[in-house]
């Protein structure tokens, strides 16, 4: 076995079918007894996320499903997304249960097992691999990576710590019918005693979120429909005659980060790497993203073509995103607070926020679309994901992202100006093509013309032409090992 999977969820499926796109054996375990189609905790897919999707070939079942909304929001002040710099300005409404029942057909079709009723009850390691106990059977694999969730056992095992602020607030949520809903959408409406939002997901059944700023609730507390009644009338002054609960739930703006992603050949990922206030919708897509990130540094080291060292890069690239996410959800729930204070606050956001500037700078940070790793190279594409550029090929035109669904490097030459230095012949494809489209980055705009980009897997752009040939031979052997005859 190469690699053990913990937790089924979105990262944790979105990371099984990375690793086994790039050819290894995975096994996916989780404590559930099998899937649940009723909960849904988070409700959206952000625009890189669907990038990711879209580079997969995977996205158009998810957009078939899914309701396109315009626009996001920071602590409930609206952002517009619809001029937004990607082929996807827009929110996609769905729902986690949803998203996660289409990542498993996926998952499953590659041949990747999932196995219910497994909850990773012991983790121990040496030099050579990982022992494993889950379900009370003892599995060996070479890497085990926790996806199972804020109070992850995988990170507990293997002596993570998980530190950050304790929470201030609670959040009760229930997936609820009503025999009076509002007229209206109602998103983070507020009061004197907090607030609260009612949103139609489904035909036939309502969302309903009523934020306490007054009291914290015991983890283990139980939500009934009489205390989120109680909290609603409270807050909105009627609970909307609710009634038939689907599911009842509760949150908090609780704020932990795993002091490290890696501990020798144990990894974190998602919500066990780090926990948020959930405003913006970030957490699902954040732990997507994390998978698709250490997805093809693990293949490439198992397969023996790059140095472990690779794997440190996950952390290098990832905590920092998730340390910006953090700080952003913290603010959010500053912004929050039902003080005077506080909405004199937010009425002076607002007015910042109708500023085409400060909109999109928080609308790409929400949207993680200005996301940029840490990579040698001046070139402003460096470190960035690749733009979906039009492209004629020797085959006709094409989408630059479906040269990414088989999750291999890609050295894209424009014009034959350049070709790959001998010894990667193997591990990255070679593609000719010419530019149909500008070369335009979020909150960046045009950008120098290319003559060839470097792409790692994960559709980041590793290096741009103009760095010469040295800097493509420096690039190939960092990210896809050394040279082999």
């Amino acid at each position: 076995m190469d690699v053990i999977v913990a937790g089924a969820g979105p990262t944790g499926l979105m990371l099984a079918y990375e690793l086994r796109l790039a050819g290894l054996d995975v096994l996916a375990v989780d404590r559930a007894e099998g899937r649940d189609t009723t909960e849904s905790r988070a409700g959206g897919i952000h625009a890189r996320t669907m990038e990711v999707l879209d580079q997969r070939g995977l996205l158009d079942d998810f957009l078939a499903q899914g309701r396109c909304l315009q626009a996001g929001h920071f602590s409930g002040l609206r952002l517009d997304f619809s001029g937004f710099d990607t082929r996807y300005p827009f929110l996609l409404s769905l729902l986690q249960r949803r998203i996660e029942v289409l990542l498993e057909r996926h998952v499953l079709e590659l041949g990747v097992p999932i196995r219910w009723s497994a909850e990773v009850t012991s983790v121990s390691q040496n030099e050579s691999g990982v022992e494993v106990v889950a379900g009370g059977e003892t599995i060996r694999a070479k890497y085990l990576v926790g996806c199972d969730g804020g109070r992850s056992v995988v990170r507990k095992q293997a002596g993570i710590g998980f530190t950050g602020t304790d929470p201030t607030m609670t959040s009760l949520l229930g997936d609820v019918e009503l025999a009076e809903p509002p007229a209206d959408l109602r998103f983070m409406t507020r009061s004197d005693h907090g607030d609260y939002s009612v949103i139609p997901f489904e035909p036939g059944w309502y969302r309903v979120m009523v934020g306490q700023y007054d009291r914290v609730l015991d983890r283990d507390e139980p939500v009934t429909l009489e205390s989120l009644r109680a909290a609603l009338i409270k807050v909105a002054g009627t609970d909307f005659g609710m009634h038939s609960p689907r599911w009842l739930s509760k949150f908090n703006d609780s704020t932990r980060l795993a002091a490290n992603y890696r501990s020798g050949r144990v990894f974190l990922a998602g919500d066990a790497a780090h926990i948020h206030y959930p405003a913006g919708g970030q957490g699902l897509n954040m732990g997507v993203q994390d998978a698709v990130n250490l997805g093809w540094k693990l293949a490439a080291v198992i397969r023996g073509e790059a140095p472990e060292s690779l794997l440190d890069t996950y952390q290098t690239e990832r905590r920092p995103v998730a340390e910006r996410v953090l700080e952003n959800t913290r603010a959010q729930s500053a912004l929050s607070q039902p003080t005077p204070q506080t909405q004199a606050l937010r009425d002076i956001l607002a007015s910042l926020i109708d500023l085409g500037p400060v909109n999109d700078r928080l609308g790409y940070m929400i949207t993680a679309l200005d996301v940029r790793y840490p990579m040698t190279g001046e070139h402003p594409l460096v470190g960035r994901r690749v733009p979906d550029q039009g492209l004629k090929t020797a085959d006709g035109e094409v989408r630059l992202f479906s040269l990414l669904h088989g999750g291999r490097p890609v050295l894209l030459s424009l014009g034959g100006q350049v070709g790959l230095p001998d010894g990667w012949a193997d591990r990255v494809e070679v593609v000719e093509a010419q530019c149909t489209s500008d070369w335009t980055i979020p909150l960046i705009g045009a950008v120098p013309d290319v003559s060839a980009v470097l792409i790692r897997p994960d559709g980041y752009v590793a290096w741009v032409g103009s760095a010469g040939q040295e800097g493509l031979t420096n690039a190939l052997s960092t990210w896809f090992g050394p040279a082999r005859g």
